[in-house]
């Protein structure tokens, strides 16, 4: 019986030197495929870096920019601090009564961009909107001089999700935070919109405007800024409708909900000089009167069946110091609904 042979055996007989490069480029080849294989059984089971289709990042993956957007209100600057690994998912940061034109709060006066710089998110905070209840009004106002025409809820669902997909952030399924007059503001943006926020939390906030004397008090607090509240729109108008959170809390049920409010009483030290005193009252009688609004609208949520996450601290006025503990308490929520159980976005 003739003995079985190696296939390279079976060629005629080469010259030793020949037989020796032979030998090295087979191995060579053997080597190549087995650190192929090894590279993919370890890349298999690494994370993946989400990016938009077409397998290209057009972010600057874990970087902090401002962006000059257009809108029917003329350019508006964004601040937007990319998601740590090209991730698609965005939490669009709103800002206060006291919004400034040139930067959001959130970006200079808390920690919510050290807060989530590992995640795979995308800090969307755009600035301006002072006393505009982040609403489509019914007519011009005028800020910082010039007249316009807000139009922040046709800007923050439609202009800016389609400016951001160029980037590859998506439209749809995003979270929304807002504070102090965004608050509400946050919680009736993702009633309406219901594709684009799959998760809201409420910081301090009037969120039951159903009353009466409640839509004056909004609309007091609209005068306060320095506008018309008639251009927000007329008494007895709908669409004081749209912008009642307690109106629209039906449309809030599956939605991730983080509702917070303080007592009203300022951090230890936060209010320690004679000087401070105005502010500090200021800030601990507003505080009351939400974290009294707040609990209505959690008696509210609870008559319909619709759960949310809620944080009723023992200290906290309405101040940035409470807003920034609030958020750091309310990341998990977030995550957990934009990310799934890991902050980083990967599976």
């Amino acid at each position: 019986m003739k003995s079985r042979r190696h296939p390279i055996c079976m060629h005629r007989r080469l010259p030793h030197w020949k037989a020796g490069l032979l030998s090295i480029l087979v191995w060579r080849d053997v080597l190549l495929l087995l650190a192929g294989v090894a590279f993919a059984a370890a890349t298999s089971h690494a994370p993946a870096v989400a990016v938009p289709s077409g397998g290209e990042c057009r972010m600057r993956a874990g970087t902090f920019e401002t962006l000059t957007v257009p809108s029917q209100m003329g350019p508006i600057e964004v601040q937007v601090q990319w998601a740590r690994h090209c991730g698609a998912r965005a939490l669009y940061l709103l800002d206060g009564l006291r919004a400034r034109l040139d930067t959001n709060g959130w970006s200079d006066q808390t920690a919510a961009r050290a807060l989530f710089a590992e995640d795979n998110i995308t800090l969307v905070m755009p600035a301006g909107g002072p006393g505009s209840w982040y609403a489509d009004w019914s007519a011009p106002t005028v800020e910082n001089g010039r007249t316009v025409t807000y139009r922040w809820e046709t800007f923050l669902t439609q202009e800016l999700p389609a400016y951001l997909a160029s980037y590859g952030v998506s439209p749809t399924g995003n979270g929304i935070v807002g504070l102090s007059m965004s608050a509400s503001s946050a919680l009736t943006l993702t009633a309406g919109h219901r594709d684009q926020f799959i998760s809201a939390a409420a910081f301090s906030g009037l969120l039951d405007w159903h009353t009466p004397d409640l839509r004056e008090a909004v609309r007091t607090i609209t005068w306060q800024a320095g506008h018309n509240p008639d251009s927000l729109a007329a008494p007895g108008h709908p669409r004081w409708n749209d912008l009642d959170p307690y109106l629209n809390a039906p449309q809030l049920a599956g939605v991730a909900l983080y509702i917070a409010s303080g007592p009203g009483l300022p951090f230890p030290g936060e209010f320690d000089s004679l000087s401070s005193v105005p502010t500090a009252v200021g800030a601990m009688s507003l505080e009351a009167g939400t974290a009294l609004a707040t609990r209505q609208f959690k008696t509210r949520l609870d008559s319909l069946g619709i759960t949310a996450t809620y944080s009723f601290p023992a200290a906290g006025a309405h101040t940035w110091r409470n807003w920034d503990a609030e958020l750091t308490r309310a990341r998990p929520v977030l995550l957990d609904a934009l990310l799934g159980p890991d902050p980083t976005g990967r599976p």
